[in-house]
């Protein structure tokens, strides 16, 4: 304005003034638009009030630096003559930041959005997760509490034994429902207390081999997951015979995985390894794809009378 031929005071004031209400819009529009978010398509709406708070702008300004320059008539007829152009810049500066705070935040309701489904498919996930752990115990104990009663009056000292080993079982699984994963090594040692507890049951006709190598028995593993797998070898191993019977379970590392492969004999006469029906399975690999979003990591084969249970834990 001072190339013009105004004076420097008449120019600052004109720009602060302008300039100070342009920015103090600016501010309205964005706070507004934080609490009102107009629907999809209804964005008109937008422009129409920028359009509006622009008029008011424009009017403010003419009526403000009148009073401040009642005599200036050169500049008010310039800023009269000029108001026009700035109501336009004051339109655009307006309606760009009313657009770039609609994309703001929409942008923060989807992620905030995105936050709770996380969430909630976390709890869900949990909630899931904690409901197959609570269901993998009822029928084993079911089973080890009709062999106690059995026992007690023909061998009442393996009953007791039975109801300590029992003891020792729930006890550990209760202190190892605190922590989802463990090593291979304690998941193997907790594993044994419940061998031990089949092993009275079903006396000479069960055996176990247990083979890890070293390096794999550092490796993490969901907790209480081989608990089911034996308990399903044990099911079609030694349900449907008299003979004796010996799992195997064998545990390697192989790249970034490790690797547990549960071996049973079965008569395919009198069961269905092919359909993996039991809850064992199914569990297991439910809490798989719970942990991993994989399909994968749960495969069972059969040949030659046996029957092969691999699976495989990607480690971090």
């Amino acid at each position: 304005m001072q190339d013009w031929g105004f004076p420097w005071n008449v120019a600052a004031t004109d720009s602060v003034v302008s300039n100070g209400l342009l920015a103090a819009i600016a501010i309205l529009v964005s706070n507004n638009l934080r609490y009102y978010r107009p629907k999809k398509g209804k964005y008109i709406y937008i422009v129409i009030i920028c359009a509006a708070i622009s008029g008011l702008w424009s009017t403010i300004v003419k009526h403000i630096m009148g009073a401040i320059f009642p005599g200036q008539t050169d500049y008010m007829q310039f800023l009269t003559k000029l108001m026009p152009f700035r109501f336009d810049m004051a339109f655009l500066t307006a309606c760009c930041m009313a657009f770039m705070s609609e994309l703001y935040y929409t942008l923060q309701e989807q992620k905030e959005s995105e936050l709770r489904k996380t969430d909630a498919e976390k709890m869900a996930r949990e909630a899931e997760l904690f409901k197959l752990r609570q269901q993998l115990q009822p029928h084993f104990l079911f089973n080890s509490l009709n062999s106690i009663s059995a026992l007690i009056t023909i061998q009442p000292a393996q009953a007791r034994k039975m109801i300590q080993q029992l003891s020792d079982f729930l006890r550990g699984t209760l202190k190892k429902d605190e922590n989802q994963w463990i090593s291979l090594e304690d998941e193997l040692q907790h594993l044994q207390l419940y061998l031990d507890i089949e092993k009275v049951r079903f006396g000479h006709r069960l055996n176990t081999a247990v083979n890890r190598s070293e390096e794999a028995g550092k490796l993490q593993l969901p907790n209480m997951i081989l608990q089911p797998l034996v308990e399903n070898a044990i099911k079609f191993g030694l349900y449907d015979t008299t003979e004796a019977v010996t799992i195997q379970i064998d545990a390697t590392q192989e790249s970034n995985y490790l690797v547990i492969t549960i071996q049973n004999p079965f008569d395919p006469e009198t069961s269905s390894p092919r359909q993996g029906t039991g809850f064992g399975l199914s569990s297991v690999q439910r809490r798989l794809y719970l942990l991993f979003a994989r399909h994968d990591l749960l495969n069972t084969a059969h040949a030659d009378n046996l029957f092969t249970t691999t699976i495989k834990i990607p480690q971090p």
